[in-house]
């Protein structure tokens, strides 16, 4: 519909145009699993299903094995919504309906009340969140919001909270809440204000409506059949823009505690209406433009052509000039033959590529790390010192300078060093991160990466939060894809770890932190057989790493990582390696499989190691995954020495 009023233009070159209304309608009558546009317009995650038994979505599955506790999920409509107009910075309006019924169980799990009504947990809520990936946290978080977002994540949501948390500052354990980017209500209201008991196993239905322009909420609630309340269970004043993008996702969460309930969702309608403008077409057509352009030019050289007597003029006094001049230069040249000196021209520099790597002075290194100051020091090991620094244009790097005793207590050959280290810098890739360039001033050998600011993966892993299944599935699939690239080109990384692999601001995994030469001089036959096969065997317990949460290195006390692995797959109960960190919005059959490839990357390179192409197509499913053997095979690993990988099992030196 259009709108009587223009809008100006921010860029001042005139009105944008009508205001236009964009609508969009969801409607789902039921959810019927036999229903295919499900599949399409629905998107399930952690734990929840659409039901065959009734035709609604549940949270959590109540077939699937072991308790319902701590579970979690979501059913988001698929396709982005528009919420929020830029231009005007005014909200959407919407209208959404929807029924849904909680089932008590009566379990050892749920407890009983003085007045003899089950107690249940936690809750649903109506949510617009800015991705379909992300799924909060169980418990009295409603799988609403998730620890791992930032402070500014946006998300509006409307609780049907069964549990009293008085953290959250919740009224009772009967009540509705209004949540904007917190799990800390900005408005709570008693449910039996009403009269609804949300858990008692009945049937209720729910109004929203919000007007963007007058930032006005009004919610409804009553039990199905009824109709709904002359009064409103609230409504009021509440600008959403702050917790709006552009585009949200729209649905529903829910989740259980120490106790479990069933969250079911009969039905949903959702209508949004945001405002858009339209740009005024001009009257001005390019021919006119053009045309007009062509004569304003013609009257500007009409006016400046000069006539032909003034040509002539101005030629002919050029010509004395230029005779008198050659006379005169002539006549000096026979006296001052002797001291002529001969000036060639200033040689041009051919301007280098912006991303391409060079050859930095130990000045400009110095200079960028404070004079290799303590202060800029990221971390150190036995042959290298990592600095971070900062150049001269701004640009933040990591300074990574090698130890003068290391290639003297290893016999290194230098020019083998630094001839690959110029190879790898020639690569581009997005999971790799780029070498900016090198030193070998002063006997300095120092190589200078791009900083990447989220840090490396082992702090994500190993620190103080927890990596959500879907970052770290996606850090195995970049991982993979990077070492497909530098084996393609018949390079290898040499250096496969999680402390070697970094996640930028989009949590994108990139690779860094190149081993290059890892043997002395005279090993080249070893380089050509070992570095890329050990590349896989590396690969594959990072894997694990990342499945598990915890180092390969083993505490005083704890198993070897792969040596658990290994153990549990004997046993088939490899799925208890999962890290419980992550709770139940893991893909477990995901990540056991995930769990298979790593295994499969730690056998022998003559008995059934992939390449890591074969990997990339097992991760995208492209290719079925071969049998482990039943047991752990005899390693025959070859070199201990360099990278510490066979310790705590047997291992055969290289001949």
């Amino acid at each position: 519909m259009l709108a009587s009023n223009f809008v100006a233009s921010s860029d001042n070159k005139g009105p944008i145009g009508p205001v236009i209304n964009v609508t969009k309608h969801i409607s789902f009558q039921d959810f019927n699993s036999n229903n295919l546009r499900l599949k399409q317009d629905l998107t399930l995650l952690g734990s929840a299903i659409v039901s065959d038994e009734k035709p609604s979505v549940q949270i959590p599955d109540p077939e699937q094995q072991g308790d319902l506790k701590h579970l979690a999920g979501r059913a988001i409509y698929s396709s982005p919504i528009r919420f929020f107009d830029l231009p005007s910075q005014t909200p959407a309006s919407f209208e959404t309906t929807f029924s849904f019924q909680f089932e008590v169980k009566s379990n050892s799990s749920n407890e009983t009340s003085d007045v003899g009504k089950l107690i249940g947990g936690s809750g649903l809520t109506f949510i617009i969140v800015p991705d379909e990936l992300t799924v909060g946290r169980s418990g009295p978080w409603l799988g609403m919001l998730n620890d791992l977002c930032d402070d500014d994540y946006k998300t509006v949501a409307i609780e049907f909270d069964t549990r009293q948390n008085p953290e959250f500052g919740d009224p009772n354990d009967n009540h509705l809440g209004i949540n904007l980017g917190s799990i800390v209500s900005t408005a709570a209201i008693n449910a039996s204000d009403v009269g609804v008991q949300l858990n008692d196993g009945s049937i209720h239905r729910v109004w929203i409506s919000y007007d963007g322009r007058k930032r006005f909420i009004d919610i409804r609630l009553a039990p199905d059949g009824r109709g709904f309340t002359s009064k409103s269970v609230y409504s009021g004043s509440l600008d959403l823009s702050p917790y709006l993008n552009e585009y949200m996702f729209v649905g529903f969460s829910a989740a259980t505690g120490n106790h479990t309930q069933i969250h079911n969702i009969l039905s949903w309608n959702f209508t949004s209406i945001s405002q858009a403008s339209l740009r005024i077409p001009t009257t001005e057509t390019c021919q006119d433009k053009i045309m007009l352009q062509n004569n304003t030019q013609a009257e500007i050289a009409h006016r400046k052509t000069p006539n032909s007597f003034f040509i002539f003029l101005a030629v002919v006094i050029l010509l004395v000039i230029v005779l008198i001049n050659l006379y005169f230069s002539s006549y000096r040249g026979d006296d001052d033959n002797s001291n002529e000196t001969i000036i060639l021209p200033e040689k041009k520099q051919r301007p280098r590529p912006p991303n391409k790597a060079r050859r930095f002075t130990i000045a400009e290194i110095a200079t960028a790390t404070r004079n290799f100051s303590e202060l800029q020091i990221l971390g150190s090991d036995e042959k290298s010192v990592t600095y971070k620094a900062t150049m001269l244009n701004g640009c933040n790097v990591v300074v990574k300078r090698f130890l003068t005793q290391f290639f003297n207590t290893h016999g290194f050959e230098k020019r083998q060093f630094h001839k690959e280290i110029k190879a790898i810098s020639k690569i581009r890739h997005p999971n790799l991160v780029p070498i900016r360039g090198w030193c070998y001033d002063n006997q300095e050998t120092i190589v200078v990466y791009d900083y990447i600011p989220n840090g490396s993966l082992d702090k994500w892993l190993f620190g103080v939060g927890v990596l959500p299944w879907t970052r770290r599935f996606k850090v195995v699939k970049d991982l993979a894809e990077s070492l497909v690239h530098l084996h393609s080109k018949q390079l290898a990384h040499k250096n496969v770890k999680s402390s070697s692999v970094f996640l930028d601001v989009s949590f994108r995994a990139v690779v860094g932190d190149f081993g290059f030469v890892l043997t002395s001089t005279g090993s080249t036959r070893f380089e050509s057989m070992v570095s890329q096969t050990a590349d896989v065997f590396e690969f594959g317990v990072v894997v694990l790493e990342i499945i598990a949460g915890r180092s390969r290195k083993s505490n005083p006390g704890e198993r070897d990582l792969l040596d658990l692995a290994w153990a549990m797959h004997e046993v088939q109960q490899k799925e208890t390696l999962v890290d419980r960190r992550m709770g139940a919005v893991v893909n477990l059959d995901q990540a056991v499989r995930a769990l298979d490839i790593g295994l499969l990357c730690t056998l022998n390179e003559n008995k059934g190691r992939p390449t890591m192409e074969e990997v990339v197509e097992f991760l995208n499913m492209e290719k079925p995954i071969p049998e482990l053997p039943p047991g752990r095979p005899v390693c025959l690993f070859p070199y201990s020495s360099t990278t510490g990988l066979c310790s705590g099992y047997p291992c055969t030196a290289f001949k």
